[in-house]
């Protein structure tokens, strides 16, 4: 029998109270005001929002499954490309859960460089989100100041790490080199220029009367909602909630870092957007600390099971030679397990689940994205209010495609 045609069709928003017309609208996948390809369902009561449906997915390009076809150094590259916007966080949640399953420890050095870099890319993504955020609502001139602040920490993570975006930094055990000999130096430069740049913006947005009117009091969730829908992060910290991994379940060396985690009270995206500009003080902080109490010491574990050998050592002799080559050809072989481990990235907790058969690649990855749950929330957000404030909620989600879609 053949199908019926109607029951071919999108479903339809249903809402038996309304006595006017609805509009359905869908805006997107392909628009200019988001950070991403993204679709919004919408249905209208003239410009209020009555209910809204969130079509993600555009940006899928089967992350995990990529990451169970090579070695276990070969997924930091991958990693790299979840949120783009702070790929170093990307990188260190991941080589802590293979860490973990390797039952590895990275050397104290590398615990350091591991946070200054991760705390770095912290502050890339905040000021991605609020000066694309704040550029969105027609402040061009505080969004392009932000997008200045962000160049000088690019030209950190460049000379940290080779790369601006894209880094591969971690590996198992360590990471791919020490800090630059000025990097104290060009920290300590870099982060004047970012301070100048947020006492500015502060100045031009945070009692701005047409910014606050398009802000608060829009968007906002109780902290009940925002912990049914899962969210983490700035979003779930605007509500009051003091949620922080870094505090909650301390890793690397955070425990020993002196910072507070900055909450709300409201929820709204207001109160998102003040979280995220007191947050980068708080990541500045930490980098200051850690550039202060950073000892001397390697970057990598010495163990031959996971680190490739010194090429004197790979050139010199058989044994060193062979380490390489089955390091390379075959992996590191992480004994058989399976483990959960969450870090906190730009957006919330970004937690990576593992498991290994005991061969030289990836059984499973699995990957907890914090977009992913923002997401899921977006209509508890905008229901009821207007076309107009679908925009401003958005950018405080900061919706990564890439991490979102994976």
């Amino acid at each position: 029998m053949a199908a019926d045609p109607g029951s071919l069709a999108p479903p339809r928003f249903v809402d038996s109270d309304s006595t006017s017309e609805l509009m359905e609208l869908q805006m997107g996948p392909s628009h200019p005001a988001s950070h991403g390809t993204i679709k919004f369902n919408l249905r209208l009561d003239g410009e209020r929002i009555v209910d809204v449906d969130v079509e993600i997915g555009y940006l899928h390009r089967g992350f995990e499954k990529m990451c169970e076809q090579g070695t276990w150094n070969h997924v930091f590259p991958y990693a790299d490309r979840l949120n783009y916007a702070s790929p170093i966080l990307n990188n260190v949640g991941f080589a802590l859960a293979v860490e973990k399953l390797a039952g590895v420890t990275a050397p104290e050095r590398c615990q350091y460089i591991r946070v200054i870099g991760g705390e770095i890319s912290r502050v890339t993504d905040h000021l991605t989100c609020l000066g694309m955020a704040a550029n969105e609502l027609g402040a061009i001139s505080a969004g392009f100041y932000m997008i200045e602040a962000r160049e000088f920490l690019y030209d950190l993570v460049e000379a940290l790490t080779g790369a601006r975006l894209t880094v591969t930094y971690c590996r198992l055990g360590g990471v791919m080199k020490d800090l630059p000999a000025d990097m104290k130096a060009r920290t300590a430069a870099a982060l004047r220029q970012v301070r100048r740049v947020l006492a500015d913006c502060d100045r031009l947005l945070s009692r701005n009367r047409i910014f606050l009117d398009r802000m608060t009091g829009i968007g906002a969730l109780s902290p009940e909602e925002a912990i049914s829908w899962g969210l983490t992060g700035p979003l779930l910290r605007a509500c009051g909630v003091p949620y922080d991994v870094r505090k909650a379940q301390p890793y690397l060396v955070y425990d020993r870092m002196n910072f507070v985690v900055p909450t709300g009270t409201k929820g709204d995206n207001y109160d998102r957007f003040m979280v995220r500009m007191a947050e980068l003080e708080q990541s500045m902080r930490i980098i200051e600390q850690a550039l202060a109490e950073i000892p001397d010491g390697p970057i990598m574990v010495n163990d031959p099971r996971f680190v490739l050998p010194p090429k004197p050592e790979v050139y010199g002799s058989i044994e060193g030679l062979m380490n390489h080559f089955k390091l390379v050809i075959e992996g590191q072989k992480v004994p058989p397990g399976e483990v959960y481990v969450a870090t906190e990235g730009g957006n919330g907790e970004l937690g990576f689940y593992l498991v290994s058969d005991g061969s030289g690649r990836p059984y499973r990855v699995r990957v907890r994205p914090p977009s992913f749950y923002s997401m899921g929330a977006v209509g508890e957000m905008l229901r009821g209010y207007m076309v107009a404030d679908i925009i401003p909620t958005f950018g405080q989600i900061n919706m990564i495609g890439g991490e979102c879609d994976h």
